[in-house]
């Protein structure tokens, strides 16, 4: 068994001590899991697709994969997406004697409280969901987890949002995701017509976002006050976020870096945070009786065109984000301007200079 090493002692039978000591764990040994998902880079996929090609491996046929293979009591599915899933009851020996020394090259399974123990120990994530879309609203979500919930996370599969391909995917763990931290998670939704008066007189997508995550942060804190810290994306200045805070959140440590959706606080935060975006476009097609696709695409511009002819072009301050330079091509499509959606809507997306270093944002 792994990391369990015999031990001599004077008048003890080895062999009996081993058994006796293997009967008294099973108790305590939690199950073996049999269902693994990881993300593979091209190099990886490569590797394991040579792997199941040349190894004692029974091919296998599986929709949407570019290889699925079987063992006796295990199947690898390697999904188009680079997605590989690995399941049976060999599932677990498996990823740890071939997948991680052969293709991850690391250690991953029995080793994560070693390796990032700071993950499992009591902190919120934030995270939002709809920032680089012209249609709804921004979603913001903050997260709390402690030991326990990140275990329970882990057995549900709970990773970046981003990597979720399909949205009914993201709806379905979300809804298991607001079962297991009832209590423990808020969300802030700022609709596009309140979204439009804040930008109108911040000029700053990223001070709204720094209001939006000291809220959200806030309202946890109501829910769990002990709660020590707070990770989030790197979007801008952290003071921000700070300033925007509360009297009881200015107690809390606030932490910005890049990638932080490897945290699974900030993944169950992503994952709440764009379900509950679907949610609003759901609701804004029902309410006008037409699609509204997410992005800044060309099947959004048509869209908002046939809404804004339809309906006039002010209904552009209740359905999206309106500082967009997409809002300047749907007014000319219908032969209009700003001036049409008066000084809540004349304001327009700061041109980004080549000496900032953050990232630019999805919105231009």
């Amino acid at each position: 068994m792994r990391g369990i090493l015999p031990c001599r002692r004077p008048g003890v039978n080895v062999t009996r001590f081993l058994v006796s000591e293997c009967h008294s764990l099973v108790s305590y040994m939690p199950m073996t899991k049999t269902s693994f998902t990881f993300p593979l880079s091209k190099e990886q996929q490569e590797t394991l697709i040579k792997l199941l090609r040349e190894g004692n491996y029974a091919p296998a046929t599986v929709d949407h994969t570019l290889i699925a293979a079987d063992t006796k009591d295990c199947r690898i599915a390697l999904y188009k997406s680079g997605k590989c899933l690995v399941q049976g009851k060999a599932a677990e020996d498996f990823v740890m004697y071939v997948l991680e020394p052969m293709v991850l090259l690391e250690a991953r399974v029995g080793y994560d409280e070693v390796l990032t123990p700071e993950v499992f120990q009591p902190h919120m994530g934030v995270d939002e969901s709809g920032k680089g879309d012209f249609f709804g609203p921004m979603v913001t979500c903050a997260a709390y987890v402690d030991h326990d919930l990140v275990i329970k996370m882990k057995e549900l599969n709970v990773r970046d949002s981003k990597l979720i391909t399909t949205d009914k995917a993201a709806t379905d763990l979300a809804r298991e995701l607001r079962k297991l931290l009832k209590g423990k998670y808020a969300i802030v939704t700022i609709g596009p017509a309140a979204y439009n008066r804040l930008y109108s007189k911040m000029r700053s997508v990223n001070t709204i976002l720094a209001w939006a995550h000291a809220r959200a942060i806030e309202n946890v804190l109501e829910m769990v006050p002990a709660c020590p810290m707070a990770i989030s994306d790197q979007f801008g200045s952290k003071s921000q976020v700070e300033k925007a805070l509360m009297k009881e959140g200015r107690k809390i440590r606030l932490v910005q870096r890049h990638k932080a959706e490897s945290d699974p606080a900030v993944a169950a935060a992503s994952i709440l945070a764009r379900a509950a975006f679907l949610d609003s476009l759901k609701q804004l097609a029902a309410r006008y009786a037409q699609p509204f696709p997410k992005g800044a695409s060309v099947a959004v511009k048509e869209r908002a065109m046939q809404l804004a002819g339809k309906e006039g072009p002010r209904v552009l301050l209740d359905v999206a984000k309106c500082h967009f330079k997409t809002t300047d091509v749907v007014l000319g499509g219908i032969n209009m301007n700003r001036q049409a959606l008066g000084p809540e809507g004349a304001a327009v997306s700061k041109p980004y200079k080549f000496f900032q270093r953050r990232k630019p944002s999805a919105e231009t």
